[in-house]
């Protein structure tokens, strides 16, 4: 038989799309809106743009398959002082106007930094204001010599006297009281003084207009204070607000406050200024840590009310949405993330940890956000040697962890007139048209779109609440700030929840992490337990040795309306801190007399579940895990829409995954929906061991979404499984390849009887070249009569092709294996003409650049640098392979017949 297809017109070009002649409403995909395509960190020189550029820029973007630009301004170049413009001077908020209304009239969004570089701050933020070090002074007083009381000069916020008794005197206060010096009595006394300084810590690649110090973040008013510059300059902005205000992950160097002590007094109930010697001292004692986690959670909630809340507050009172990436700060990063419309995470480099991400995923899942951002293709390899492909595994990453709003950093504001490669950020994929790989960009870009439109769509179904017991972390003598990293994640690696987190991951089990803040906020009933953004079946405590009384409470209270609790190992056994300690551990033990034993606990309509074999708490509690994760290789992520479950599957693994993949959700019907082509249909679902399980081929670097149907049959044409149907026929004779697009100049054709890469044929123009080349070649098919369908296996691959044969578009590959399956009346027996468009990296035309000495790293402040921060120098590169390597093969392929 003949397998169906049929030619879809997308947005971008004619792609020949292995779909159906009609789609049914289960293998449809939903409408794209800007929100599902992504968007891109734009990054504006010195703010050097003009009307006519940004919107040759944005129909650039728009053509390729963007949905919006992230503007942040940053260093300018040099050469182009001339046209450097003042961040929100009244010309800088024209061209802000002119970018938001050309991207509305094209159907895009435009987020902004809400300042320049990273982090918040700039020309407006005094000494006072500024992100600040503590001071500590330590001086030893001399029973009976008189102490001058002054705070001239340093300005003490506290400054305290200790004798060796535990005597503490407040000297600031005795100055207050009009005193002028201070006699110590008997004994061995010492005086910490406490004052502090700005960090040294500026705006870092700060445009003009925009440099300055970081702002304090713990601070009151400051935020207030930093915001009002915007107020200021948008009063006179008659154009529509950007979608979003954005802040950038932490990288303040800040670990006090001059309001720090009065906060803490009012947070903790006790003063901070009384134990002194002991906070700054070095006896690593149980008073010290209960100091520090108390110092540390003022910290959390500061950060949070202070600073983010106060700007996430005031842009939307303006209208716009935010994004917040939280990680890197002292805080509680599940509040942090939650307090944004838009949490966001990112991956760096090798830094790929979905686990970690995660963390940005549970606050919306939790909360109710319908989007997860993610920052995307920092530093991923070398400048100019990412390929598609990396791209895409990458992006298949930040799905499974929960990411649905994808963001590339990034692009560069380049004018026309500036010569190649034009203006470079150094810390970005270059996501910008000058770069050669952009003839394929669409292609990723689709992929997304589909992708994100199921994702977006969807609702989160993870079945677990995983607390995170931070206090155990907080609750550390050593330190002052800890900084919660996703590039040193010691502080999950090395705690009971990265243990748990890794075995639910490795298991299948779905989860989100929750925070005390999240834990007051749920309820319970008979259908589980009832957070903002949804409904789980248990709420999982890993071991930890400290707990607040309110928390244990509220869980409690959760067991009694008929939730779930699990405690792994025992329950907590002790309260963090040294606020109200015995009042609150009194508090603690009402909570948790009655359950000081390991087995399963009834408290009033719920149960309380504790054991040390998490997987048998889990299965007592009825949690199915996903098997997904047993396959080798295997990601996955489920979600759930009104009929049924969506599951995205990708294969990382190195051999190809072909059988049936049982579902832990009940499915009666199941539908493919292939992202990378749009095409869909009804899968082969069976029953194994009373679960249902779909049929799903898929190669490495593959994915593949299943939408699941739990009490109907689905509706469509059934999805094409096919098998080869003989032995790979080599496509052999002349090749032809003319050089069409790219640079430094197009090389003359070759003719090719061998294929290989094409800087090996002797011109130089080929060496340097860094473009779009087409290989045509005409052949006879000599065999292969009845094949349902064939199979056209480019080999490989440098480092994306456009395939047409005999006229007919029939597809696009941006990652191994290289391949595109052709209805069978595509092949004719004879004359069939094949045409591959290849499209290598910029790589080698840098390298050439360098080679010769020409200058383009023209940039200010760090100028363009390499992966590891050294002096970018790409003449040294090997000269890296580009074309249609092969060998092409033709493969007839048949209907295979999966029982179904």
């Amino acid at each position: 038989m003949s397998l169906g297809f049929r030619l879809l017109r997308g947005p971008v070009c004619l792609l020949a799309l292995w779909c159906f002649t009609a789609y049914a409403d289960d293998c449809g995909w939903p409408a794209i809106d800007p929100q599902h395509r992504p968007g891109a960190y734009w990054h504006w020189m010195a703010s050097a743009v003009d009307e006519a550029n940004l919107t040759r820029e944005l129909e650039t973007f728009h053509a390729a398959g963007l949905g919006g630009m992230h503007i942040v301004p940053i260093y300018g170049a040099k050469g182009y002082e001339d046209r450097y413009v003042e961040y929100l001077s009244p010309r800088w908020m024209e061209l802000l106007a002119h970018a938001v209304k050309e991207a509305n009239r094209l159907g895009m969004w435009i987020d902004m930094t809400t300042g320049t570089g990273w982090n918040f701050g700039g020309p407006n933020i005094p000494d006072d204001m500024a992100n600040a070090v503590v001071k500590v002074k330590t001086e030893i007083a001399v029973a009976g010599q008189p102490c001058p009381l002054s705070n001239e000069g340093e300005h003490f916020q506290a400054e305290m006297a200790f004798g060796n008794s535990g005597q503490a005197i407040d000297l600031l206060a005795l100055l207050a009281a009009g005193k002028l010096e201070w006699t110590p009595p008997d004994g061995d006394w010492s005086i910490v003084s406490i004052s502090q300084e700005p960090s040294g810590t500026v705006v870092e690649r700060a445009a003009p207009g925009g440099e300055g110090w970081m702002l304090n973040l713990f601070q009151g008013g400051v935020m207030k204070h930093y915001l009002e510059r915007f107020d200021s300059s948008f009063t006179n902005y008659t154009a529509t607000m950007p979608r979003a205000m954005y802040h950038d992950s932490y990288e303040y160097k800040c670990n006090w406050s001059p309001d720090l002590f009065a906060e803490f007094e009012k947070r903790r109930g006790y003063r901070l200024q009384d134990h002194l010697n002991v906070f700054f001292g070095d006896s690593g004692s149980e008073e010290q840590a209960r100091l520090k986690h108390d110092y540390r959670e003022t910290l959390d909630d500061m950060i949070l009310e202070n600073g983010i809340r106060v700007w996430a507050d005031w842009a939307r009172q303006r209208g716009c949405v935010t994004r917040n990436q939280a990680h890197g700060s002292p805080g509680n990063l599940l509040d942090l993330y939650a307090a944004a419309d838009i949490p966001e995470t990112e991956m760096f480099n090798k830094d790929r940890d979905p686990i970690t991400s995660k963390f940005a995923s549970s606050a919306a899942h939790v909360m109710g956000k319908a989007r997860v951002g993610a920052e995307t293709g920092t530093w991923l390899r070398e400048h100019f040697n990412v390929t598609l492909g990396d791209l895409k595994i990458l992006i298949d990453d930040l799905f499974v962890s929960g990411t649905n709003h994808v963001l590339y950093h990034g692009t560069c504001y380049s004018p026309a007139d500036a010569p190649w490669p034009g203006w470079l950020f150094y810390a970005s994929t270059q996501m910008n048209p000058r770069n050669a790989f952009w003839h394929d960009v669409p292609i990723l870009n689709e992929y997304i779109a589909r992708s994100q439109s199921l994702l977006q769509t969807a609702k989160p179904d993870n079945d677990i609440l995983l607390y995170w017991p931070i206090h155990d972390l907080w609750q550390n003598p050593q330190g002052m700030e800890l900084g919660l990293s996703i590039h040193r994640r010691a502080w999950l690696d090395e705690q009971s929840i990265g243990r748990v987190a890794r075995l639910l991951w490795d298991r299948g089990y779905a989860f989100d992490y929750i925070s005390d803040r999240q834990v007051a906020q749920l309820s319970a009933g008979p259908e589980g337990i009832i957070a903002p953004g949804g409904t789980y079946c248990v709420l999982l405590v890993p071991q930890c040795a400290l707990m607040p009384p309110e928390t244990m409470q509220r869980l409690r209270a959760l067991a009694e309306a008929g939730g779930t609790i699990l405690f792994d190992g025992v329950v907590p056994k002790d309260v963090p801190g040294l606020s109200n300690l015995e009042e609150r551990r009194t508090a603690l033990l009402a909570s948790t007399q009655d359950l000081t034993q390991a087995g399963a606990h009834s408290i009033g309509k719920g149960r309380v579940l504790i054991g040390s074999d998490i997987e048998s708490l889990l299965d007592h509690a009825e949690v199915m895990r996903e098997t997904l994760s047993d396959a080798p290789g295997l990601l996955h992520l489920r979600r759930r829409h009104d009929e049924g479950h969506l599951y995205f599957l990708t294969n990382h693994g190195d051999g190809e995954i072909a059988k049936y993949l049982p579902l832990a959700r009940p499915a009666e019907g199941a539908v493919l929906l292939d992202a990378m082509t749009g095409r869909a249909g009804v899968a082969a679902l069976r029953k194994e061991d009373e679960h249902a399980a779909v049929f799903v081929r898929l190669a490495p670097g593959q994915s593949i979404f299943v939408r699941t149907f739990a009490t109907r049959k689905a509706e469509g044409p059934r999805w094409p499984y096919v098998k080869t149907g003989g032995d790979p026929i080599p496509v052999e004779g002349n090749w032809r390849v003319e050089f069409i697009q790219g640079g430094p100049a197009l090389p003359p054709p070759l003719e090719l009887s061998q294929l290989a890469s094409w800087t090996d044929s002797g011109s130089e123009d080929a060496t340097s070249f860094a473009g779009t080349a087409r290989y045509t070649i005409t052949f006879d098919l000599a065999s292969g009569g009845g094949a349902d369908a064939w199979r056209l296996d480019l080999g490989s691959v440098a480092e994306s092709a456009r395939v047409r044969v005999n006229g007919i578009d029939a597809g696009a590959v941006i990652l191994a294996p290289f391949r595109v399956d052709l209805a069978a009346d595509i092949v004719k027996p004879k004359g069939n003409r094949v045409e591959i468009e290849v499209t290598n990296l910029s790589a080698n035309r840098i390298r050439d650049l360098d080679r010769r000495g020409v200058t383009w790293r023209i940039f200010n402040d760090i100028n363009f640098v390499n992966i590891d921060y050294k002096p970018f120098d790409a003449s040294v590169w090997p000269i890296r392979p580009s074309g249609l390597l092969g060998p092409v093969t033709l493969t007839p392929l048949l209907e295979a017949d999966i029982p179904r």
